[in-house]
């Protein structure tokens, strides 16, 4: 990420704010993406989050959960250009603990009961079903460059196949705003309130896939860890409906499977943009795990 351009994108938010310089502390930065603490000559605090490429988005994504009631920060000044968003935010303070299990359930009965989501993408049972085929794609297109993707094609090719009959179901409730990144980091725990963060890849879709990115992916994926899930969603009050099997498969099983190929079609996403330049390795070793899983979850 250019630094000049973040550095001008932040003078001109504080500007908008009515503030001169600011004190900078990372909390955390990546190579596309951070967030500040920005300690301003007031004495007061405000956050400085700034993302590019697909994450530029975020801005509209929080405005769509404040409108449907859900607590997120405050944005005090928002500037986007085609390929950098940067975003001034309530400082919420020091964090009071990490969101238990239950927790994530309750609050993401919440998040998928805010149904009018604007412009954000939709997916829904077709967008679903085209998945596979894309990452064969992706992967045909890289293959040879630098790396011999012959199994992994064809692994994506075989997803192809059952696409079709393993989405049936995705537009089944709950079926409204999905975080997508759905983890207890997700879920900042104040004395007063529980705030959610990190809406920038959120879309209008299956809020099972949200059940199924709690638990993360770094370890093997874990049916009954995911219907616990959706038993505590449901006492929750989330809907019956979120406990029925789809594409012939258990809600578990569907939520996992579906997930893990969502994670590889991000991975490959991000192979077409440039984004894994210099770490391909890293990059195909996560989307051959999250394929493989996908297809062993789906019954290939």
């Amino acid at each position: 990420m250019d630094t000049i351009e973040v550095n001008a994108l932040l003078a001109r938010l504080l500007d908008d704010l009515g503030q001169g310089s600011a004190e900078r502390e990372e909390i955390r930065v990546w190579a596309r993406s951070g967030v500040e603490r920005l300690h301003l000559a007031d004495g007061t605090s405000v956050v400085f989050k700034y993302a590019e490429g697909p994450f530029a988005a975020e801005h509209h994504a929080l405005a769509v959960a404040e409108d449907g009631g859900l607590p997120v920060p405050a944005r005090l000044a928002v500037d986007h250009t085609p390929e950098l968003l940067g975003m001034l935010l309530t400082d919420l303070g020091p964090a009071a603990g990490v969101a238990t299990d239950d927790e994530g359930a309750a609050l993401a009965v919440r998040v998928h009961a805010v149904t009018d989501t604007n412009d954000l993408p939709v997916l829904d049972e077709q967008g679903l079903t085209a998945m596979p085929e894309r990452i064969r794609e992706r992967l045909h297109q890289h293959d040879g460059a630098r790396h011999d993707l012959a199994s992994l094609t064809e692994t994506a090719r075989a997803l192809a196949k059952v696409a079709d009959g393993r989405a049936f179901g995705a537009d089944l409730a709950p079926f409204g705003l999905c975080h997508s990144e759905w983890h207890p980091t997700s879920v900042y725990l104040t004395e007063d309130e529980s705030y959610l963060l990190d809406f920038a890849r959120a879309f209008r879709g299956p809020g099972l896939l949200d059940l199924a990115s709690w638990p993360g992916t770094i370890d093997a994926p874990d049916t009954g860890k995911v219907s616990e899930l959706i038993t505590s969603y449901i006492t929750a009050g989330g809907p019956e409906e979120t406990a029925a099997p789809r594409g012939g498969l258990s809600a578990a099983r569907w939520a996992l499977g579906w997930h893990r190929v969502w994670v590889a079609d991000w991975f490959t996403h991000q192979l077409t943009i440039g984004w894994a330049e210099g770490a391909e390795d890293a990059w195909i070793s996560a989307i051959s795990r999250h394929l493989t899983e996908a297809a062993l979850l789906l019954r290939v």
